[in-house]
């Protein structure tokens, strides 16, 4: 079992906030650290002091660290065209040494995209756009030495799809998500890896298996989930208090431990943590120290 953590800096989180987090995700043993991609807060938090894009921040960390796997999970399909993404990927990846991962959905928090004049087009629509967008980047990341090609919503012409990443046949994508066909489908022909985010077991294994169904190529299945853990109860409680309330698997190491063995046992090979109050390093030590082990 594979553990990441992921957070979710536009609740409220600078750079140097996430640079501390990376440093010590990759100081106690972490197989990643992932970010989501959004540019608004959610809830009542008031995301002071803003958004910080999630690929130059990951440039930025490609630098600070030499382990650690980096991606997002998951770009949105609507906030960059997909040439601009490929490269911008590619460099990142190139940067860190070949240690990152592209996340890409098809987009659902309509106010961020009001608030930053970014179209919102309907669900169907959007997942056209996500599947037009997995070609060209595929297809840039190749080794062809000139791609084309001509969709509906986007089109690239005669591209030496330039700069190529140091993974090949490219950067890893990850696709998740809980819908029925279409998800699937995607996954079963772009994905390296598909993750279930927030779901219960239940709904993570019968959404599993849907991918299973469709897919004739070995994938990474993920499941990602808040994490509380704490030594003791009232550490516990301490830490649900901080971000309003226990949520997702909470509990003492052990209790922690067998909450996420159950996503194991439905055959999830990697688990993403999300992590919300990211002023508490120490709550990272707890989970490799005393969680990792149990695993």
């Amino acid at each position: 079992m594979r553990l990441c953590v992921f957070i979710e800096p536009q609740q409220g989180a600078d750079y140097e906030d996430q640079l501390a987090l990376a440093r010590r995700t990759e100081d106690c043993g972490f197989d990643g650290f992932f970010r989501a991609d959004h540019f608004l807060s959610m809830g009542k938090r008031s995301g002071l002091p803003g958004p910080t894009d999630s690929w130059v921040t990951l440039g930025a960390l490609a630098r600070e660290t030499s382990r650690v796997r980096l991606g997002t999970l998951v770009s949105s399909a609507t906030f960059r065209l997909p040439g601009v993404l490929a490269i911008t990927a590619a460099q990142v990846d190139r940067m860190s040494g070949g240690r990152v991962e592209l996340g890409l959905g098809a987009g659902w928090f309509e106010a961020e995209h009001r608030a930053y004049g970014l179209p919102f087009p309907p669900v169907r629509e959007r997942f056209d756009r996500l599947e037009e967008q997995l070609e060209i980047i595929t297809g840039l990341w190749s080794d062809a030495e000139s791609f084309s090609f001509t969709g509906r919503h986007y089109a690239v012409e005669d591209s030496p799809g330039l700069p190529k990443p140091v993974q090949r046949p490219g950067v890893p994508i990850i696709i998740g998500g809980r819908g029925p066909k279409r998800t699937p489908a995607l996954a079963a022909k772009y994905a390296t890896e598909f993750n279930v985010a927030f779901s219960s077991l239940e709904e993570t294994a019968a959404q599993f298996e849907r991918v299973r169904a469709v897919s004739e190529r070995k994938l990474v299945y993920s499941a990602a989930q808040t994490v509380v853990c704490g030594r003791t109860d009232a550490e516990v409680a301490r830490r649900a208090d901080a971000i309003g309330g226990a949520r997702g698997i909470t509990g003492t190491p052990e209790q922690v431990a067998e909450g996420l063995r159950k996503f194991a046992e439905i055959g999830a090979e990697r688990l993403f943590l999300q992590i919300l109050d990211l002023s508490d390093l120490d709550h990272l030590d707890v989970i490799a120290s005393d969680v990792a082990p149990l695993l």
